[in-house]
Parts: structure tokens; sequence; C-alpha cells
């Protein structure tokens, strides 16, 4: 099991999404740095362009890994909101009714992928991120 500050440095970030309500696919490309914010606590940024149909939108993201005070890590919003736990390689759930989103970190510390699928009556679709190291903490 990889924990968060195994994977500490700045990723390529390749997304695909697959909107199946809409009939639509799309990309992300940009990169990913995940970098230390204190003992237990590591910074996600995500930023990049993002191509869905005939358009292209620039797209970031901040998220916040924290050690919980039990050992175990969680991932959390910007604003502090809980988002998932960090459990590798496990199916973890994300609750945002009326969607029931579930996703899987999976992979090694130079390749890694993220995928989330949401279903309801709201959104039907797939997210899958895969992050190639560019540079690794030292770097």
């Amino acid at each position: 099991m990889l924990l968060p500050t195994d994977l500490l440095g700045e990723w390529e970030l390749r997304r695909t999404v697959d909107d199946r309500r809409a009939g639509a696919a799309g990309t992300v490309v940009g990169t990913t740095t995940l970098a230390a914010a204190g003992p237990d606590e590591v910074r996600w940024d995500e930023a990049g362009t993002m191509r869905f149909a005939d358009r292209e939108t620039p797209v970031s993201r901040t998220l916040v890994v924290r050690r919980n005070p039990d050992g175990r890590w969680a991932v959390h919003f910007a604003d502090g909101r809980v988002f998932h736990d960090w459990v590798w390689g496990e199916r973890v759930d994300h609750a945002c009714a009326p969607d029931a989103y579930t996703g899987v970190l999976d992979g090694d510390a130079e390749h890694w992928t993220v995928r989330w699928e949401a279903h309801g009556p709201a959104k039907d679709y797939v997210l899958v991120s895969e992050l190639r190291r560019r540079t690794g903490p030292a770097d």
C-alpha cells in the first residue's frame, strides 16, 4: 500500500472523461503536484486543460490528504470537507446525494491511477486519471 507521502513530486496528468448520460467524452491534460504541507498533510494540486466536445477550458483543483489521529489518511476538499479515505487498491466511496460515487487508487510510485464512477439520477460517468512521475520530492 502506498501512502500519500510515497507520491510526493510532480506528475504528468492524463484524465479521460466518459459522460454516458450526455453521450460525450473528453480529456484533461496537465500536471499534478503532491507536496508535503507538514508531517501529517500532503497538498494535492492539479492544473491542466479540459477538452470536451469542441471546447477547451483551463481546469484546476486543490485537495489535501491528512493523516487522522488513528494513523489512517483521508482526502479532503480544499474547503476541509472529507472527500474519501485514502485506501490503496480497494474501493472507496464518496457520498454526494443523489448520486453514488465509487473510486479506486492503484498503481506504484512511478505510475498510478485514480478511477471514479458516478451513478444516479443526475450523473452517469467514468473518470480515469493516469499519473506518471515527472519529478521526485528531492528534484
